[in-house]
């Protein structure tokens, strides 16, 4: 299934959290935050602006970004979860 995004939103992935601390302690699920950091795999065309042009998203698809904990709608689609938000709520692309 393909899943094409309207104006600036944007479906992400989320990444796996670590399940080590970086001194060797395992953090169990029930301790684990959601991740805000994830894969761009699709992208809108963008937004409009107050004269009808678009103005183009500064995310591309295989970007890796880092976004708010709450932003977004969880979807699954084809047994994976994904994120769906807009733009304005992805807070940097990680390079």
């Amino acid at each position: 299934m393909k899943v094409r995004p309207l104006n600036d939103r944007v479906l992400i992935k989320r990444l796996e959290e670590e399940e080590k601390t970086k001194g060797g302690i395992i953090i169990p699920d029930t301790a684990k935050e959601k991740p805000a950091e994830g894969k761009v795999m699709a992208v809108g065309p963008g937004k409009r602006n107050d004269k009808g042009e678009t103005i183009a998203p500064q995310v591309k698809v295989g970007d890796r970004v880092l976004f708010s904990k709450y932003g977004g709608t969880d979807i699954k689609l084809e047994g994976e979860d994904y994120l769906i938000m807009r733009e304005d709520d992805i807070l940097g692309i990680v390079e």
